[in-house]
């Protein structure tokens, strides 16, 4: 796919007269949620049909709705004290056109591939926060492709903007209450502090250190599949998480996180007595409570939870086993939960403490990382000419990531997209199994457990 790039250029803030947005603030402080997200820049595209707006009102819009988005259009810096914020300088975002002679159908590969990231403006070595590219295909068709740096917002924020945005360029204008962008309000520290939960070694580390599961780097190539799971099949693992004993159903996310890390873990062949964990957001626009923190603040407000288990009781056990496991871990991170860590945060205990989240690590064997846009209002992604008829993280080849956003196959309402990125030899296994049912049978063709040292022995 060759992409030809005609314009890169920035689009500062337009302000039409009024004062701006937070005028009397230079800069805006980082929160402790914010220092402890990725330290990196998060891409992804959408597609649209013709008829689209032109690029002239795209970027019009843009500039509108960053009026109200500052922090996108500054620069990251420091304070007096040294401390990390955002400064509102009004610099301006990357904006990039580009086009692609071939029709998106011939051109654009339905499988994930590098080829993706000629889609987006790159991050490397750049200064701008957000950065947007539209690329327009022979047909019509049009790709938006973000790269957006994480700590300046989280997914809901940042969809927040995206849909602003969206809005301003269909005519509609801005709906319902503007962004909240004090950081600091939300997240003071109690007297005394009440420090209730373990943080040192979960959200934040003394030191960085090389991870025992770079060892499996050796393994070979990471790739990508994008393993699609229709609503009857959704519908069928909620059938088989159901628990009679406690008389529970289980959402669909946690049946298909629950299923998906069994059949990952299958497909790695680990060794029975391994401990695997995953990686899960939690939300804490949806825990918060005293204050609560309404669903417009604009930042990042997240923590996780990490389920584990052996690897023995994971694909042996049930499925409602890990359903289990999955929900009482994402119920422990609660309002308790992040008010204790905002304490430890504030308190000198976390001094000189890094981010246990580390960009570079691109090996999670034994465990998983999930992040889910199953909820997000990606279907209000409406330039003025229609919602986008596909959508997808760019391509990120980190073995263990698990992507899941909903399906837009047509006819396949409630249908889900996991993007699952593994060793090529796994994953081949993956796509075998990924569809399977059958909790005893779907890995007897690859391999029967060795009973004297719990090793997977390979079927001859």
């Amino acid at each position: 796919m060759e992409v030809r790039v005609h314009v890169s250029k920035m689009v500062k803030p337009l302000y039409e007269g009024m004062n701006p947005l937070l005028a009397n603030i230079h800069h805006i402080p980082l929160s402790p949620f914010d220092r402890i997200t990725d330290d990196a820049y998060m891409a992804n595209l959408f597609a649209y049909r013709p008829p689209t707006p032109p690029n002239s009102a795209m970027e019009a819009s843009l500039a509108k709705t960053l009026a109200a988005y500052r922090e996108w259009a500054g620069q990251l810096g420091e304070d007096d004290k040294g401390n990390p914020v955002i400064l509102l300088s009004d610099k301006g975002v990357r904006f990039v056109e580009a086009t692609v002679d071939d029709t998106y159908d011939k051109a654009m590969p339905l499988e994930p591939s590098p080829s993706w990231l000629n889609l987006h403006p790159c991050p490397n070595g750049v200064e701008e926060l957000f950065q947007v590219q539209l690329t327009r295909f022979g047909c019509g068709t049009l790709v938006v492709g973000f790269s957006m740096y994480h700590r300046v917002a989280d997914g809901p924020a940042t969809l927040s903007f995206l849909v602003a945005w969206c809005r301003e360029c269909s005519g509609i204008g801005v709906v319902g209450p503007l962004p909240l962008h004090d950081r600091a309000a939300f997240f003071t520290p109690r007297e005394p502090a009440k420090i209730e939960y373990e943080h040192r070694g979960v959200e934040l580390t003394s030191e960085k250190f090389i991870n025992i599961t770079q060892q499996y780097s050796l393994h070979g190539n990471v790739a990508t599949h994008r393993a699609h799971f229709s609503r009857e099949f959704v519908d069928k693992l909620k059938d088989m998480a159901f628990s009679e004993s406690i008389n529970h159903k289980y959402s669909t996310f946690e049946c298909l996180v629950a299923h998906l890390w069994r059949t990952v873990t299958k497909a790695r062949r680990l060794p029975g007595k391994e401990t695997t964990h995953i990686r899960i957001s939690v939300d804490g626009r949806t825990r918060m409570v005293r204050p609560r923190v309404p669903k417009e603040y604009f930042g990042n407000l997240m923590m996780w939870a990490y389920p584990q288990t052996k690897v023995r009781e994971l694909t042996g056990w049930p499925l409602n086993y890990t359903a289990e496991l999955i929900h009482r871990e994402v119920a422990k991170v609660d309002d308790r939960y992040f008010k204790s860590f905002i304490d430890f945060a504030n308190s000198e205990m976390a001094a000189g403490l890094v981010p246990t989240v580390d960009p570079d690590e691109w090996v999670l064997t034994p465990n998983m990382s999930v992040d889910s846009w199953l909820r997000f209002p990606i279907r209000e992604m409406d330039f003025g000419g229609g919602r986008p008829f596909y959508f997808i993280p760019s391509y990120y080849p980190v073995e263990g990531q698990l992507w899941l956003v909903p399906s837009f196959m047509d006819g396949d309402h409630g249908g889900i997209d996991a993007y699952v990125s593994l060793f090529e030899d796994d994953l081949e296994i993956f796509k075998q199994i990924c569809h399977s049912l059958d909790n005893d049978d779907d890995m007897g063709h690859f391999y029967k457990w060795n009973q004297h040292n719990d090793t997977p022995m390979a079927r001859l």
